[in-house]
């Protein structure tokens, strides 16, 4: 094609409706799927459209419809497990209903970060945004979201005027503490995430509550980042007091390393330490011994956001209504009673 040499332009309307032997407003009420026209006709519309390589505008039936078929996705981490099956889980619900996903990592959690974030999810055309960012990645920076877009928050606190979707962390640390108390220990060390994290806190406040409630001693916490790394090291202060029979872990891989450090110490688990993990990932039921923990349904997590955003975006109204989804306890060969 020489410089300068206009391009060929596209089939049209008009050589769709030619060939379908039909008038251009027909071939447009097909083209953004109108009612108003029989199936005998629409079947030989749609027949020309493939025939001659006709494509709708999207973009300007969206602007017609004042609906983009599209959900902006801002999200702080991407690398936790819990993160990547709600993605995993949003992208899937959001599909399924014939939305598209436009994801949006961030590196810092700041205002002008975020509003940035919606500027540049609004001059891409989504119809409402769902945001994955840790409540105190939020809070503390006073963080303000902006207006001008339904938004439904995932994993937060509800400091903000707008539905929250998240796992009953209270619900699932108590069921944790409970099992090995009611196992007989007299009571229950917990190996807590980072202080920075939403989740890490609420499972640490309601272990402390639920050993309260029991008239027990409640232990120092000992704090790690989530990785098996920080449960190994944080794990080997644990391993080598004896005063230690249970263990409740804020998550799955720092368990994992703490029953290095317990094997390593010659500590018998469940018979000196029981132990119980969060998250139930597909390894756990792996771990040496299988895991006792508290499994998250990241996938109700995921379906139910996409679900509270469609809602706000049906009826134009805003929905301030928390949805949390249960968790459940998964006993395997980690915990038993202590010894006599």
């Amino acid at each position: 094609m020489e410089v300068g040499k206009l391009r060929q332009r596209g089939p049209s309307i008009a050589d769709v409706a030619r060939l379908a032997g039909v008038s251009g407003q027909t071939v447009s009420r097909v083209a953004n799927d109108r009612p108003n026209v029989d199936a005998g006709t629409r079947d030989r519309v749609l027949a020309a459209m493939r025939e001659v390589g006709y494509r709708p505008n999207g973009a300007a039936r969206a602007l017609r419809n004042g609906q983009f078929r599209s959900i902006g996705l801002i999200v702080f981490e991407l690398s936790s497990f819990g993160n990547t099956r709600t993605l995993d889980a949003i992208g899937t619900a959001a599909t399924a209903a014939g939305y598209g996903i436009n994801l949006l990592p961030l590196l810092d959690a700041d205002q002008g970060k975020v509003t940035g974030a919606f500027s540049r999810l609004q001059e891409q055309a989504v119809d409402g945004v769902i945001i994955l960012i840790e409540a105190h990645q939020l809070d503390e920076a006073e963080i303000h979201l902006p207006e001008g877009l339904p938004v439904v928050v995932v994993d937060s606190s509800a400091h903000y005027d707008y539905p929250i979707v998240d796992t009953d962390q209270a619900q699932g640390a108590r069921l944790a503490t409970e099992h090995l108390l009611d196992l007989g220990h007299e009571t229950v060390w917990h190996l807590g995430g980072p202080e920075s994290s939403f989740a890490a806190s609420r499972r640490r406040r309601s272990w402390e509550q639920t050993l309260l409630s029991r008239g027990r001693v409640v232990p120092p916490v000992l704090v790690g980042d989530w990785s098996a790394t920080s449960g190994y090291e944080v794990g080997r202060q644990l391993a080598a007091d004896p005063e230690v029979t249970a263990v409740f872990a804020a998550n799955d891989a720092m368990a994992l390393g703490l029953l290095r450090a317990l094997h390593e110490e010659q500590r018998a688990i469940p018979g000196d330490v029981s132990v119980v993990g969060f998250d139930d990932q597909e390894s756990a039921a792996h771990f040496w011994p299988p895991l006792t923990t508290v499994r998250q349904f990241f996938g109700d997590v995921g379906r139910r956001a996409v679900e509270a955003l469609i809602v706000e975006l049906d009826s134009h109204e805003h929905h301030h209504q928390p949805v949390s989804v249960p968790t459940e306890l998964v006993i395997r060969a980690s915990t038993a009673p202590p010894r006599s």
